[in-house]
């Protein structure tokens, strides 16, 4: 979640339906207990998925503002269930936890079209950033919203390039499943 405050220009396209109606209105943050952050890479030459999640997480999104997504990404939770991996992940090699402990990502532009939200920014990692796009799926579920999200990214391009005989493969896909509540805020 950003410190710094927030423009109030709309970066929405006025078309809703009534599973998106009120979106625009309210400003959302991720529900972390029903929620995930999780990836798949390529690894062992491409042979078999490095699949793992981050276990601690915050977000926002609110259509009215610039940035109108926010995701932070505690890069010491990352956990891929495999000791060994998860402690060279951390490591300089990779995410470098040590003098970047969080993931960013901060959206330039977001759109909403029906249930399909186009989103647009910068994901920084291991003091390094790169553009990145994503499309999410948006419902509303109750007075909630759920978040679907998947996109790719090539880690090369944040100076994740550490792959002994070519091992680690790019890009790797990133998945958000995230449950949405009002934001008091």
């Amino acid at each position: 979640m950003s410190s710094t405050t927030p423009e109030t220009t709309p970066s929405t396209t006025p078309q809703t339906s009534a599973q998106t109606q009120g979106i625009n209105a309210s400003r959302w943050r991720i529900e972390p207990a029903r929620s995930s952050v999780s990836f798949r890479s390529p690894g062992v030459w491409g042979l078999v998925k490095v699949k793992g999640e981050f276990e601690r997480y915050s977000g926002t999104l609110d259509l009215r503002r610039k940035p109108a997504v926010e995701l932070t990404l505690d890069a010491a939770s990352l956990n891929t269930h495999n000791t060994m991996r998860d402690k060279h992940l951390r490591s300089p090699d990779f995410f470098d936890v040590e003098n970047h402990p969080q993931v960013r990502f901060v959206s330039d532009s977001a759109t909403l079209d029906g249930e399909q939200l186009r989103v647009r920014g910068r994901l920084d990692a291991a003091g390094e950033s790169m553009p990145l796009d994503l499309t999410a799926t948006v419902r509303r579920v109750g007075d909630e919203l759920e978040l679907d999200a998947r996109t790719e990214a090539d880690q090369h391009q944040l100076g994740m390039t550490h792959s002994p005989l070519g091992m680690v493969r790019s890009p790797s896909e990133l998945m958000i499943h995230a449950r949405l509540v009002r934001s008091a805020d």
